[in-house]
């Protein structure tokens, strides 16, 4: 499968500043930036920029950046679903998880989340995927933003459905064992039926079963 990538270049101006979102961003760019030190959500700084960049490697894997100057302070990633979980089932081409999105605490104000997320389904570049995203309260930064678990999920659903994500159900046990848990959806226009198709059997697997 071809992936179609198309760079995308936005600037915020902040505080005296320009802040730029771009991508999805090559490797070699990657390499030549660096981690703000709040950046520590999901692994430390310098090994989730090991990481990033190894994603924007992939011939699947995109990454949106908003920078600083030459700091990375927030990142949005897309890629296959790790080949551990249920959605790597059937290895479908065309099924692409948004899988991290992560934004410096002094940085949080300025909607940079949602601008990143839009700057990557511009230019129709998500039209031949159907794109995902697991959402786990214990994911979630609830210590920093002062929210409840529920009015985080609210606030991550909003974020999703800037690029029109909806919520779906599902029988996976991971996402099931919180009420506060959720999958979100966006089903590109290209995708065939098929496609849905199996992604609704990969969503329940346990229908059947008594």
């Amino acid at each position: 499968m071809e992936h179609r990538k198309t760079y995308i270049r936005h600037t915020l101006s902040y505080d005296s500043k320009e802040i730029v979102i771009e991508g999805p961003i090559a490797p070699e760019q990657l390499k030549s930036l660096q981690m703000h030190h709040e950046l520590d959500a999901f692994r430390r700084p310098g090994d989730q920029h090991e990481a990033l960049i190894e994603i924007a490697e992939l011939p699947e894997g995109r990454i949106i950046v908003a920078r600083d100057q030459d700091t990375i302070i927030g990142y949005v990633t897309f890629h296959y679903p790790d080949e551990m979980e249920r959605w790597s089932q059937g290895s479908m081409p065309d099924l692409i998880e948004l899988g991290a999105i992560e934004v410096a605490n002094d940085y949080r104000s300025l909607g940079l989340g949602s601008l990143m997320i839009k700057t990557a389904f511009e230019e129709e570049q998500m039209e031949q995927y159907i794109v995902f995203t697991t959402e786990y309260y214990w994911h979630w930064d609830l210590k920093s933003s002062g929210l409840s678990v529920w009015d985080y999920r609210k606030m991550m659903e909003r974020l999703m459905k800037t690029v029109d994500m909806v919520w779906y159900a599902t029988d996976d046990p991971e996402i099931c064992s919180h009420p506060a848990n959720c999958l979100m959806v966006r089903i590109g226009k290209e995708v065939p039926l098929e496609s849905e198709e199996q992604f609704d059997r990969i969503r329940f697997q346990q229908r059947f079963m008594y």
